[in-house]
């Protein structure tokens, strides 16, 4: 069986990732002419906003196979890389066997680069690292290593040199730097350690280099590629790199088990799901369960050499389109029987989205379309959290940023023919519960007019521990149906607090329940007004819960980023003094001769501001790095 290789490619923006895909992809002979970004020719930016921007929007998937002997079939994923499309990132995460990290060998190692080494790190994706961009001018070798040590990770090996470093005639020459693999293998392999120190000379090459697979493999080490996506230099040694130090996709077993981590629309506007195989064999007309559905698969793709060809089966490994699933989601788990398989990684990679805002159609018109559209492109990235307020007639979607809005807007003119404006950008808080409430409204008692009774008490609960539901009366005291009924008003209701915004965490007990039964006149005739419907459960939830919610209380949190800050030294008054009028909580500053390091926290509605007004605080000089942190109380009176 072939080997497989699900790689990611990551960067920060700008740092030459697509073109480094199409440099790969012509290397393996995918493609006979190197695309330029520049031009929108490339491969993988299909999308035409994206050839216009020039910046990945969407992932997209390619494969090539690299090696004659014992050959690497790699899906290769290119990712976004500026934030405000770290969702997709996110996404593709999830389905990967491996990674190449590509920073700019001018622009360094930016903020973007930590977040995505970070994530890399914690979820133990083996990674290498390309430095990009030799040939250019003011490229940095020892500058930039150093940083990635600094910054990124000390566990890193220089897989060569660079002679030419900053001109066209620039080269990365490779070689196994002995004494380099020495000092950072030894650091994570006792065994390695104890033999060196025994007889040093036992440590041949051969040795450290199986060393070296090892334990890129395991994620513990990170190999240094140098090159340039334009000239190509250094792309066959990071091709050897890929296929020899990055472990190809493993299978966990026979049981079918895939995941869906991309939807799209086909031209017919059917739901196209991009899915990975973990283990097992699907096959077109396969009975499939995913999310809460089940359905025939009717047709596959599977990725080779370039493009998706139409297959029979998919086997575990592979990345493949599937159609006939109409329900599916991205996240779905794609499995048959009765189990559902485990997480394969953690859930959330980054922090959810803190930014909002309101869409409103040009045309009035428009606004049913409006909906129906926000909803298809809910369908490809969920974390916009499309909202509909009834009461003013208002639909709002969730954001990353500036640059993700005019995203939208374009999408929505291009594709649906919906020409819309946005409100002014805010936060995204929630609330958090500041005691215990307790309601309760008994059938035919007291002016209510449903045919139920609940009690409700709602309390505090931890941080990130998500709305509970548990019971106080007895299963049977009710058809499970009722009970049902009010577990899924109790969350519907708590998406919007006291003062308007989510309670993410609280604990929700049912105290109180009761029925009128099925009753009918006397030919059998079944009289809604005599028995109670599910109807009457969810009208009369929302005003017990909130009575409760009333009388415990609530307080608004506003999101909140930790940021670090260097700047020029001579600056650091006039900076501290805008981080005092833009509410942001700094350390004591780490002062030095030349540059000067301040760190703390900042309101999420407060980062924009400080963006713009650094280069003119700091000469240009100014570096920002900041990532959402804690949600915190908010001062004074509270927004709704």
């Amino acid at each position: 069986m072939v080997k497989v290789l699900n790689l990611g490619i990551l960067a920060h923006v700008d740092a030459g990732k697509t073109s480094l895909t199409e440099r790969l992809l012509h290397a393996a002979g995918v493609i006979d002419e190197i695309g330029s970004v520049d031009d929108g020719s490339t491969q993988t930016d299909s999308l035409a906003l994206e050839r216009q921007r020039g910046i990945t929007i969407k992932s997209a998937v390619v494969s090539f196979t690299i090696g004659d002997v014992d050959p690497v079939t790699v899906n290769l994923i290119d990712t976004p890389g500026h934030p405000d499309f770290i969702a997709e990132v996110e996404r593709a995460l999830s389905v990967l066997d491996g990674a190449v990290l590509v920073v700019s060998a001018v622009e360094g190692v930016q903020a973007q680069t930590r977040v995505l080494m970070r994530t890399l790190q914690r979820l133990r994706i083996p990674t290498l690292i390309f430095v990009n961009k030799i040939d250019r001018s003011g490229a940095q070798y020892d500058g930039v290593l150093k940083a990635i040590t600094d910054k990124l990770s000390p566990a890193v090996v220089p897989m060569g040199s660079v002679t030419g470093l900053g001109t066209r005639t620039a080269e990365f020459m490779a070689s196994d730097p002995y004494g380099a693999l020495l000092e950072v293998l030894t650091e994570h392999d006792d065994e390695l350690l104890r033999t060196f120190v025994e007889n040093e000379n036992a440590l041949s090459p051969d040795v450290l280099r199986l060393a070296l697979i090892r334990q890129t493999g395991q994620a513990f080490v990170h190999p240094v590629f140098f090159g340039s996506a334009i000239t190509g230099t250094g792309a066959q040694a990071l091709t050897d790199g890929i296929r020899e130090l990055l472990p190809p996709a493993r299978t966990n077993g026979r049981a079918l088990h895939g995941k869906i981590f991309k939807v799209e629309r086909g031209a017919a506007g059917e739901k196209i799901a991009y899915v990975r195989m973990f283990s097992g064999v699907l096959r077109i007309r396969d009975r499939v369960r995913y999310g809460v559905s089940q359905a025939k698969v009717t047709g596959l793709r599977v990725f080779a050499e370039g493009t998706a060809v139409v297959a029979a089966e998919v086997q575990a490994g592979q990345i493949a389109k599937i159609w006939g699933l109409p329900d599916v989601q991205i996240g779905d788990r794609v499995f048959t029987g009765d189990d559902v398989p485990g997480e394969t990684a953690a859930g959330a990679f980054f922090a959810p989205p803190t930014l909002e805002t309101v869409v409103t159609p040009q045309r009035l018109g428009d606004q049913g379309k409006l909906r129906e559209a926000l909803s298809q492109l809910a369908e490809q990235d969920p974390l916009i959290n499309v909202r509909q307020d009834d009461v003013r007639q208002e639909t709002s979607v969730s954001l990353y940023g500036e640059v993700q809005k005019e995203v939208i807007q374009t999408t929505l003119a291009d594709e649906f023919g919906i020409e819309v404006g946005f409100r002014e950008t805010t936060t995204i808080c929630v609330e958090r519960m500041s005691g215990t409430g307790a309601a309760f409204e008994i059938k035919k008692k007291d002016g209510n007019p449903f045919l139920a009774t609940i009690g409700l008490r709602i309390e505090p609960a931890p941080v990130d521990a998500g709305v509970t539901f548990e019971l106080e009366v007895e299963l049977g005291s009710m058809p499970y149906a009722f009970i049902k009924a009010i577990e899924e008003t109790v969350r519907e209701t708590l998406s919007q607090g006291l003062h308007g915004w989510q309670i993410p965490d609280a604990r929700v007990f049912l105290t109180h329940s009761g029925y009128s039964a099925r009753q009918s006149h006397a030919h059998a005739v079944f009289d809604k007004s005599m028995s109670s419907t599910a109807g009457d459960f969810r009208n009369l939830t929302p005003l017990v819960l909130m009575t409760a919610l009333q009388q415990a209380g609530t307080s608004v949190h506003e999101p909140m980023h930790r940021f670090q800050l260097e700047v020029p030294t001579d600056t650091t008054s006039a900076v501290l003094a805008t981080l005092a009028r833009l509410r942001a909580i700094p350390q004591v500053p780490a002062l030095a001769a030349g540059t000067s390091t301040l760190e703390g926290a900042i309101p999420a509605a407060a980062v924009y501001q400080l963006e713009q007004q650094l280069p003119g605080l700091t000469r240009g000089e100014g570096v920002l790095e900041s990532t959402f942190s804690h949600y915190h109380p908010v001062a004074g009176t509270p927004p709704n």
